[in-house]
């Protein structure tokens, strides 16, 4: 089911800069037994990537009532927030309607991993410098495209994105989590690379466990000797990262409890549709 500002719609104009320009930003995430874990979480980053692109952002209210006719049941969830509508050419008016849209899909079980976590290779892909756009989950999304289609093995689950520079930058579809020294760090993205919601939550349960958190520049090597890495996102939570590169990582026992502190956070943020 999609719905396109609020009425059943199946398309979108093609004059639409989303079409045109990948000239929007989007979310995705889930709901299950008519709960939306980190829900205005993400309405609020949307809302941010939207003001950071000079997209006029619909306010929470319309979102829900959205939300609240599109969702019937456990669903995978994706809003999109185009800037609108203009003939051919980079130029937009000031007075530019936004479309917004939401999709609803079926949600998909879980994925189990073998005792010793996922397997993540890492890409010939680059994630591209673009401090205007670091952090921000735009609808250009063609390095990932990119990174992705590098493999087939089903037995890979992610595919890791560096910099220019040799630095971690992201997977196609995840953040990056690793715990040195007792400390959660996750890469500094202030050139490239996605802020997802699940990230900011890990960096929340692991300051209520008492952990220190940090965001830095993390090199290849760094990452293969750490504790432990996760890769996050809204759908997948955290998953631990078993063999990266063809090198058997190591598994901390602290997972457990980041992950028990990542659904407390969920409980007390879930929101009721």
């Amino acid at each position: 089911m999609r719905l396109i500002n609020g009425l059943p719609a199946e398309r979108l104009d093609l004059s639409d800069r989303a079409f045109q320009f990948g000239d929007g930003v989007f979310r995705t995430f889930y709901a299950r037994d008519g709960k939306v874990p980190f829900l205005l979480r993400h309405l609020a980053r949307l809302r941010a990537d939207a003001l950071a692109l000079g997209i006029h952002a619909p306010d929470d209210a319309t979102w829900l009532a959205d939300l609240g006719r599109a969702v019937t049941g456990d669903a995978t969830i994706k809003l999109i927030l185009t800037r609108g509508e203009t003939p051919r050419g980079y130029t937009y008016p000031a007075d530019i309607q936004p479309n917004r849209i939401v999709q609803i899909s079926p949600l998909a079980p879980p994925r189990a991993f073998a005792e010793g976590g996922a397997r993540v290779r890492v890409c010939a892909t680059r994630a591209g410098w673009q401090p205007r756009l670091a952090g921000i989950k735009h609808l250009n999304r063609l390095e990932n495209v990119l990174a992705r289609a590098e493999w087939q093995d089903p037995s890979i689950f992610e595919g890791l994105l560096l910099d220019r520079d040799d630095q971690v930058i992201e997977g196609c579809m995840s953040n990056i989590l690793m715990l040195e020294d007792d400390q959660l760090i996750t890469p500094v993205l202030d050139g490239a690379g996605v802020a997802g919601v699940m990230r900011d939550v890990a960096m929340t349960a692991a300051g209520q466990l008492g952990w220190p958190v940090a965001q830095d520049r993390i090199s290849l090597p760094r990452l293969l000797v750490a504790q432990q890495v996760w890769l996050c996102n809204s759908l997948i939570g955290l998953v631990p990262v078993g063999q990266l590169a063809g090198v058997n990582l190591a598994l901390d026992q602290r997972d457990a409890a980041l992950r028990m502190a990542t659904e407390i956070v969920a409980s007390k943020e879930s929101f009721s549709l």
